[in-house]
């Protein structure tokens, strides 16, 4: 019998214990289910594990990845998505053969069913669920926005078009619906696809533009014929449950959905303009989760810095920076790595982007009166250890985070400064006393996001002496270092870059920084002074980026440049 079989060769590994064997077989027998799969659910055995022992016993071949060459689109359209996701399988080319690759070579059923609907070879091949679900999601092939183009031309008016509310699944298994919906869904799905932040649709006089920001940059994706404006936007609203008839006012709200079963949540605002409403609809996509302090890419003296700043008693920690610079990404992960269940942890945040086990997260509602400095004067009643503020906006808040931290309590939040050593004017010309700063502030952390070179493309670059003064480099420096620039390839959508990858100025605000901030000195002067106490400003840990290969000087002059 397999099962016998597969269980035998567990215990022959050390992995199972024949006393462990028969509990398990005789559980097998009560609940009716696979022995692999009580393994699995008990989180007795490792998936990597069980698949090789799959491999033994059945004398299968296993792939740890799937990638582009070894997938055939013409073949995998021919096959309905929701059964390949159902049964986790899928044709692949492997040594010029096409077989069937599956994580469960014990379900024949679906293997059977599709040897008979394509042609492929006998036996079967192995890989982990994981790796099959995240193929099929990846390479299974959905119309180009071309072709809906095509079918949205071939109709007849926007009228035709059924703007029923969209249900509660994922948006990947909509194919069949009506082509306004779908091309919604395909904006959705391919900005996802491409890891774009932001989903930009703008009407023009003639025109209707949609374009995805990746990585920080614009990039023009289609333009379906103006006369359907209204119906798309019109679908968006529908799915974010805003008023449609409503087109003279301003609409904000959310959505939570699905795509490639990865939980997202758009944030989309809708904004009435001379030729139409524009809709820019902000992704989150949940499950990449929260980084953690050590997968920022610091460097060991800011994380050090950090680190002393994160385990005082008291004090305030300010994150600064532009608009889509990475801030809440950085207050999450010094937050994780407080979460305990001896810290009392509570935020004021607008929105809440994630949410986080074990802290309590309270929504800012300006509209009903709960601002960020009203929700604060009741958090300081609920006996908090750590305050997270989303946003220092006005006085009055910063005022109340500067009482909180001189009263024992530790202050996390944002603000929109240039440097770490302006925040301070910035906070005094907000109203707070250079005495009370000083006293207060434990630690400044000025960032920028640049983006990072794709490593399959990138190619040695030789820069111009005018970049490398700009970026502080000196000639002997240069020689040191092995420049790259931007190539693009079909991994980066033709890009030659993927993801980003965070630059960070720390100032870590001791007893000399605190004399020249209760002088009310100049920021130039902070500035010099936190410099000789050894704060690496922005372009200098660009520079240490470039050096590591990560990120090129293009990129770097484009948030920070040398003092000249």
């Amino acid at each position: 019998m397999v099962v016998e079989k597969i269980g035998v060769d567990l215990v022959a590994q050390g992995l199972l214990t024949e006393q462990q064997l028969d509990a398990f077989l005789q559980q097998c027998v009560q609940e009716k289910k696979r022995l692999h799969t009580v393994l699995l659910e008990k989180k007795v055995i490792a998936k990597n594990d069980l698949l090789q022992s799959f491999a033994r016993v059945f004398g299968m071949k296993t792939l740890e990845t799937i990638t582009e060459e070894m997938v055939e689109p013409r073949v995998l359209s021919k096959i309905p998505l929701k059964f390949l996701r159902t049964h986790l399988i899928m044709p692949v080319v492997v040594d010029g053969k096409r077989r069937l690759v599956t994580s469960d070579p014990m379900d024949l059923e679906p293997l059977d069913d599709l040897s008979y609907l394509i042609a492929v070879e006998a036996d079967p091949v192995l890989a982990i669920d994981d790796i099959v679900r995240e193929s099929i999601n990846k390479f299974y092939p959905f119309e180009t926005s071309s072709e809906m183009m095509d079918e949205l031309k071939a109709g007849e008016s926007e009228e035709d078009f059924d703007l029923d509310a969209i249900e509660e699944r994922d948006i990947m298994e909509m194919a069949n619906d009506a082509p306004i919906v779908k091309l919604v869904n395909h904006l959705i799905f391919q900005a996802v696809k491409e890891g774009a932040s932001d989903i930009h649709i703008e009407p023009f006089e003639k025109d209707l533009s949609i374009r995805y920001r990746i990585d920080g940059v614009m990039y023009q994706r289609t333009m379906p014929p103006k006369r359907y404006q209204s119906a798309i936007v019109s679908r968006i609203k529908i799915m974010a449950n805003m008023d449609i008839a409503e087109k003279r006012l301003p609409q904000d709200n959310r959505i939570q959905l699905k795509v490639a079963d990865r939980p997202v949540d758009l944030r989309i605002s809708v904004l009435p303009c001379n030729f139409g409403e524009r809709v820019v609809m902000r992704i989150l996509d949940k499950s990449k989760g929260l980084s953690s302090l050590d997968t920022l890419n610091l460097s060991k003296e800011n994380l050090a810095i950090i680190q002393r700043a994160i385990e005082r008693p008291n004090g305030i920690v300010l994150v600064s920076g532009p608009t889509g610079s990475g801030k809440t990404t950085t207050l999450y992960s010094l937050l994780s790595k407080l979460n305990s269940p001896d810290v009392n942890i509570i935020t004021v945040e607008d929105p809440i982007e994630y949410t986080i086990a074990g802290i309590n997260q309270v929504q800012v509602h300006e509209k009903i009166g709960l601002t960020f400095a009203n929700a604060l004067r009741s958090i300081l009643r609920q006996d908090p250890d750590v305050l997270l503020i989303g946003e220092i906006r006005d006085g009055e808040t910063a005022r109340i985070a500067t009482q909180a931290s001189l009263t024992g309590h530790l202050v996390f939040s944002t603000i929109h400064t240039s440097s770490a050593p302006g925040t301070i004017t910035r906070l005094i010309d907000m109203g707070v006393e250079p005495f009370l700063v000083a006293s207060s502030l434990a630690c400044v952390i000025s960032q920028r996001l640049v983006r990072r070179l794709c490593e399959d493309c990138k190619a040695v670059h030789k820069p111009s002496e005018a970049q490398l003064a700009r970026a502080g480099i000196s000639e002997q420096l240069a020689k040191e270092i092995t420049f790259y620039n931007a190539v693009g390839c079909d991994r980066c959508f033709k890009n030659g870059y993927k993801g980003r990858v965070p630059l960070f100025e720390v100032m870590e605000v001791g007893q000399e920084l605190a004399e020249l901030i209760s002088q009310h000195a100049e920021a130039g002067i902070i500035k010099k002074k936190a410099s000789e106490l050894g704060m690496v400003q922005l372009v200098d840990d660009g520079v240490r980026l470039i050096r590591e290969g990560l990120t090129t000087i293009d990129e770097v002059l484009t948030v920070s440049v040398a003092d000249l």
